[in-house]
């Protein structure tokens, strides 16, 4: 079972996020275990300081070496994976939540402040991650979005387990148009194909359109392929 453990300044941003949706019902089922870790427990002063000035000067804040070494320390087991969000990291995509969702235990570090102190990142970071290049309050939010998406190849958390397998990406395409009732709307009609009740003349449709929505917002995917 995949076990998950946060480090952050403010577990209590991640405990609403997995009690709803499909994540919560696989936490639920007991398909795997999170936490949230407090950083400032592994402080030793009275003011459970984690963040200090950056040596030779600079605007901001640098998140402290020790604290963090020590709460990764708490936990870390042979077999873990030590996963940085940072703007400076590998651009996260479907492939590779689809390869850390073969993992046993992430130890997910969210940043905050400038930075965090470059010899924790050296010594003790496996993987470095960023959703996009922007930069956020802190790696909270960044966590949570490849949590979600790593999370839904776990076997059982999704209604179907073949569901993500028409997501889009999963395929290096952008998924196909949807549609439900009502069968007209607002003078838009859905595709008289889908309602023939012929599956391979469908599925042959869902391919083409896949392929040219794909080509319309996202051709470098077919670059790629």
């Amino acid at each position: 079972m995949l076990r998950i453990d946060i480090i952050t300044i403010f577990p209590e941003l991640l405990e609403s996020f997995f009690n709803y949706g499909v994540i919560g019902r696989g936490l639920k089922k007991g398909l795997f275990e999170i936490r949230g870790i407090q950083l400032r427990d592994f402080t030793d002063d009275p003011h459970r300081t984690v963040d200090d000035y950056p040596f030779g000067g600079g605007a901001g804040m640098v998140m402290k070496a020790e604290p963090l070494f020590k709460a990764v320390e708490s936990v870390k087991m042979p077999e873990s994976q030590v996963i940085l969000m940072t703007p400076q990291g590998e651009r996260f995509n479907h492939k590779i939540a689809k390869e850390l969702s073969k993992g046993t235990h992430f130890i997910m570090v969210c940043g905050r402040y400038e930075g965090i102190d470059e010899r924790f990142r050296e010594e003790m970071v496996d993987i470095e991650l960023s959703i996009g290049d922007y930069v956020l309050s802190g790696g909270e939010l960044p966590a949570l979005v490849v949590l979600d998406s790593v999370l839904r190849f776990l076997p059982g958390i999704l209604n179907k387990e073949e569901s993500h397998l028409n997501d889009s990406f999963e395929h290096g395409l952008l998924d196909y148009p949807v549609y439900t009732r009502p069968r007209e709307f607002r003078g838009v009609s859905v595709p008289e194909i889908l309602l023939s009740g012929n599956h391979k003349q469908i599925e042959d449709w869902r391919k083409e359109a896949a392929k040219n929505k794909t080509r319309r917002s996202r051709p470098d995917l077919l670059e790629e392929k």
